[in-house]
């Protein structure tokens, strides 16, 4: 389970994340979707820990973020938006790195990386240098290297970046299976049709603060959007914020 509670984060007098109270239960897919600037990689970070927040707390598996910090990143895997590739070592290479960060067994990192290769599409590509790859293999790598020490919570921001429809296809499956073996999944992102699809459940930030949450049942009921997909109502709610900014 992820436990936003009171999270804020402010750089100078800009409230990046203001006082943002969330809850995300094992196996569900949350999508976390805002405006440019709305605070998305900023709440990420600061969940991730590479960000100390102002004030609130993060709680990841019954793990305080900043209390215990190796127990929460333990049970958790995490994709950036612009991750970082030691490009001189090979696919293979690179997740027998990451695999021995996390102190996996020998015979148990073997495994998942011949399971993720496999699964990702990449066994080819094992003992090749990852400089060699394609942006979307990157990307594919990149959720290989999260996913390598089984975490119960994968926070991810714009996985389906560099991505062909084919490898964006395999992720929203591979996102859906975990959910249904009880991982609980973040999703931050641009792509509207992206969380329409595959999210349990979908929260919209504007300015730092959590304007709307729900299922698309329940966002649609607070809106007044004519189609009631979630492209309309995403752009009624975060026009209606930006309204009432103006006016007060």
């Amino acid at each position: 389970m992820i436990q936003l509670i009171n999270l804020t984060k402010h750089y100078g007098r800009l409230a990046a994340v203001d006082a943002l109270n969330l809850e995300v239960p094992a196996g569900q897919i949350f999508g976390f979707l805002g405006p440019n600037g709305a605070g998305k990689t900023t709440t990420i970070r600061v969940m991730m820990g590479i960000l100390k927040p102002s004030a609130g707390r993060v709680v990841l598996g019954g793990h305080d973020v900043e209390r215990e910090p190796e127990k929460a990143k333990a049970i958790s895997g995490f994709i950036p938006d612009r991750p970082f590739l030691y490009e001189k070592l090979s696919g293979g290479e690179l997740l027998d790195f990451v695999g021995k960060l996390h102190r996996l067994e020998p015979l148990r990192l073997e495994r998942r990386i011949v399971e993720l290769l496999e699964l990702l599409e990449l066994t080819p590509w094992r003992d090749e240098l990852v400089e060699s790859y394609s942006n979307g293999m990157k990307q594919r790598l990149v959720v290989c290297a999260a996913l390598i020490h089984e975490p119960r919570i994968l926070v991810i921001d714009e996985p389906m970046v560099g991505m062909d429809p084919r490898g964006a296809r395999t992720l929203k499956d591979l996102f859906r299976s975990l959910a249904a073996k009880g991982t609980t999944v973040f999703l931050s992102t641009h792509s509207i049709a992206v969380a329409e699809e595959i999210c349990h459940r979908i929260g919209i930030i504007q300015r730092g603060r959590l304007i709307a949450c729900g299922t698309m049942a329940e966002l649609q009921n607070g809106a007044e959007a004519k189609d009631g997909n979630l492209e309309s109502v995403f752009l009624e709610l975060t026009r209606e914020q930006i309204a009432d900014g103006a006016i007060s």
